[in-house]
């Protein structure tokens, strides 16, 4: 077995079936490679009695677990059904994460084996809604989202080009999402696993690998449909986020969907900071803690950490001048308009910068 797809599932009778359909009709993959853990829990619909009739008549090998748990939330169940598969898997092969009401592409499990054959440790994709059910959104939500895509695509080419990562070259995104995750079971186990914490669990293992100087292809040609309802299974989801714009639709975007001048600043100072870590620098000179406004004792924090990920992000947490700014819906027009008139020179400088 190389590759394991893992899947917590929670009363998904209407959508399970279109899941594992999508898994077992992944194309360019060697016969036998790939198999699927779905970790059943708190189920009480007839999420097991369809996945009972569907696993016989599968073409892939699935390992079925069913559980009880009072306590149980989605990054312990993201954790368990990844651990199950990291078991099967032993010392080697790839993790995949997706949501039981997701469809994977067909070329899903083969695009994310050959970003991790290209030297990353973890694959991240992106997400698009069901376009039947996304089409039943209010309109409001439509901008909003349209928006955000395109803010969000322009400041990661500018963090891009100006604080390269040369195993996530520009073009890239910046999603992570559980629905579409993979990570090699070297790197799933070096970080300790999925952290089993209530929300935002995905967000908080990419962060890990980051940190511990493993590689995260955050690849844009690898996208999954999930769905778009408004009442989801676990707390803070994709569904949690969709209802509350809705409810809300003046409420704030994104951390990192700052102004413009403030996203550059920090990218600006990501890549000094990191210069100086690889140069030995960062405990000898202080003028960076100064401008940052960092006290002594946190700048001799930062410069203790051995990992640049761990300096650059104790650097932002204890500098005011890093804290995020989020900018509201409306704010957006405006500044994409700024984006698109800087990014050109964004090019050039950092062209010529190397």
């Amino acid at each position: 077995m190389r590759a394991v797809v893992a899947i917590p599932v929670r009363n998904e009778a209407e959508r399970i079936a279109a899941c594992l359909g999508a898994l077992d009709a992944q194309t360019g993959l060697p016969p036998g490679s790939l198999g699927v853990v779905l970790f059943l829990n708190n189920c009480t619909d007839a999420t097991e009695a369809i996945v009972a009739d569907l696993v016989p008549r599968m073409s892939v090998p699935v390992r079925v677990t069913h559980v009880d748990y009072a306590g149980a939330h989605a990054g312990w169940a993201r954790r368990e059904a990844m651990d199950r598969a990291a078991e099967w898997l032993g010392a080697e092969g790839m993790i995949l994460s997706t949501d039981a009401d997701s469809r994977v592409p067909p070329d899903w499990v083969a695009r994310n084996r050959a970003a991790l054959d290209r030297g990353a440790d973890a694959v991240a994709g992106r997400i698009q809604l069901d376009p039947d059910e996304r089409a039943l959104l209010p309109p409001s939500l439509h901008w909003r989202g349209d928006r955000e895509d395109i803010y969000s695509d322009l400041l990661t080419e500018a963090e891009a080009r100006i604080d390269p990562d040369p195993h996530d070259p520009w073009p890239c995104h910046r999603t992570t999402i559980g629905a579409t995750l993979s990570v090699s079971v070297s790197a799933y186990r070096a970080v300790g696993g999925m952290p089993a914490i209530a929300l935002g669990e995905d967000g908080a293992f990419v962060a890990l690998l980051l940190a511990q100087g493993l590689h995260v292809r955050h690849d844009p040609s690898i996208r999954v449909t999930v769905s778009g309802r408004l009442v989801g299974r676990a707390p803070g989801g994709v569904a949690d986020t969709i209802r509350a714009r809705c409810e809300k639709p003046d409420s704030l975007c994104d951390a990192r969907l700052e102004s413009v001048p403030r996203a550059l600043f920090r990218y600006a100072w990501r890549r000094r900071l990191r210069r100086l870590h690889a140069a030995g620098r960062l405990g000898t000179e202080r003028g960076w803690a100064r401008a940052l406004r960092i006290a002594e004792a946190d700048a001799a924090r930062v410069a203790a950490h051995a990992l640049a990920g761990h300096a650059v992000a104790e650097a932002e947490r204890a500098s005011p001048r890093l804290v995020h700014r989020p900018l509201g819906p409306r704010q957006l027009p405006a500044q994409i308009r700024v984006a698109r008139a800087v990014l050109p020179l964004v090019r050039l400088v950092t062209r010529f910068l190397g």
